[in-house]
C-alpha cells in the first residue's frame, strides 16, 4: 500500500510540472531500482549515504555512461525533493567513466541503398532524420502545425532541454511531406467525426479544450491504432511508435548488405557528418542539432579528420618499390 501511495504522488508530481510521460516512466523505473537495491526498503528510510551507495554501484558495478548515472541521479533528486520533500546535501559518488568513442556514420552512397529498401511513410521518416538531423523522437512527435513548407523549415518542440529550434525542410522532400500532412488532417477529420483526436499534454488541453479538433495539433505520423491516452485516461490516437521504424530500418539495413551498426540514430550523426564536411560552419550545425553545447558538436570534426588537417602520414612522403613475389 505504501509503495503504491508513493507510486500515486510519484506520477502527480511530474505531471504537475509537465513533465512528458516517457520521463515519467523513466524515473519510476529508475527509483524502483533504486529501491530493489536496498531490499525494498521505503525512500524515507533512506538518506544520502545509500543513494551514493546506488550512484557508485551503477558506475562500478554496473558500469552505465554518465549520462545513464545522471538520469538515475535525477530521478532521485526528483523523487526526494518534490515527493518527499527532503533535501540532499553534497552527494560523495563514483562517476561513471565517460565511453570514449566516436558514432558511427553513414556515406550518401549507403543512405540512398537503405532508402531504396524502405516502404514510402518509413521513408519519408528516415529521410527527414537524415535531411534534417533530427532524432528519432522529435520526428515522430512532429505536428501538422510545426511544417512550415513555404519557408522550408521545421519546428521542433520540446526537444531535450526543454528547449524548441527551427531545422531546415529539404526542398526535395516538401511534396512528400506536404502529402503526409494532408493524409494526417484526413485521419484527424475521421477521429473528431468519432469524439476524439490527437493526444495533447494535459496543460496544453486544459489552456486549449478544442485543441483535439485543430488541424495543427495533429501528428504527421500518427499511430494505426487509437489507445487510451495514460496520462488523461482518455481515448486518443498517439504517434507511430518509434520501434515500428526500428523494426522497419533493421529489415532495410539488412536488405541494403550494410555491414554497419546501424540505427535511427545513425542518421543525425551522418546529417552533421556531410555539412561539415561540404563546409557548413560548426555554429550553424549546431544549431540545427540543437547542442547546448558546441562541444557536443565538434565530435563530428574527428569523423571526418578536420581535427588532423593538415597533417600527412609520414609513409606519404617516401617512396619505395614493393617486394617482388
Amino acid at each position: 500500500m505504501a509503495q503504491r501511495r508513493l507510486r500515486d504522488e510519484l506520477h502527480e508530481a511530474i505531471r504537475v510540472r509537465g513533465y512528458s510521460y516517457r520521463t515519467e516512466q523513466t524515473y519510476y523505473l529508475w527509483i524502483c531500482q533504486f529501491v530493489r537495491f536496498h531490499h525494498m526498503r521505503h525512500p524515507k528510510e533512506l538518506h544520502e549515504h545509500e543513494v551514493e551507495q546506488y550512484l557508485t554501484w551503477l558506475a562500478a558495478q554496473r558500469q552505465v555512461s554518465p549520462g545513464t548515472q545522471r538520469i538515475a541521479l535525477n530521478a532521485l533528486v526528483f523523487l526526494y525533493k518534490q515527493v518527499l520533500h527532503l533535501e540532499f546535501g553534497q552527494l560523495n559518488f563514483q562517476p561513471a567513466k565517460p565511453n570514449k568513442y566516436l558514432p558511427t556514420v553513414l556515406n550518401p552512397a549507403e543512405v540512398s541503398a537503405i532508402l531504396a529498401n524502405l516502404e514510402a511513410r518509413d521513408r519519408l521518416i528516415i529521410s527527414l532524420l537524415y535531411g534534417c538531423g533530427l532524432r528519432i523522437n522529435e520526428c515522430l512527435n512532429l505536428r501538422v502545425g510545426d511544417i512550415d513548407s513555404q519557408r522550408s523549415s521545421i519546428t521542433v518542440r520540446n526537444t531535450k532541454g526543454k528547449r524548441d529550434r527551427t531545422t531546415l525542410l529539404p526542398k526535395s522532400l516538401v511534396s512528400e511531406v506536404v502529402s503526409q500532412r494532408e493524409k494526417a488532417i484526413i485521419s484527424q477529420a475521421k477521429d473528431n467525426q468519432a469524439g476524439f483526436g490527437p493526444s495533447i499534454p494535459p496543460a496544453l488541453a486544459r489552456k486549449y479544450p478544442n485543441a483535439w479538433q485543430e488541424p495543427c495539433w495533429m501528428y504527421m505520423f500518427p499511430s494505426i491504432q487509437s489507445s487510451i491516452e495514460p496520462m488523461t485516461g482518455k481515448l486518443a490516437r498517439h504517434h507511430l511508435h518509434r520501434s515500428v521504424v526500428q523494426k522497419s530500418l533493421k529489415r532495410a539495413v539488412k536488405a541494403a548488405s550494410i555491414s554497419k551498426r546501424v540505427t535511427c540514430h545513425t542518421f543525425r550523426h551522418s546529417f552533421a557528418t556531410e555539412l561539415l564536411r561540404s563546409g557548413t560552419d560548426i555554429r550553424t550545425v549546431q544549431e540545427l542539432l540543437g547542442h547546448s553545447d558546441v562541444k557536443t558538436t565538434q565530435i563530428y570534426t574527428h569523423i571526418i579528420g578536420e581535427h588532423y588537417a593538415g597533417t600527412n602520414s609520414p609513409l606519404d612522403t617516401i617512396a619505395f618499390a614493393a617486394p617482388h613475389t
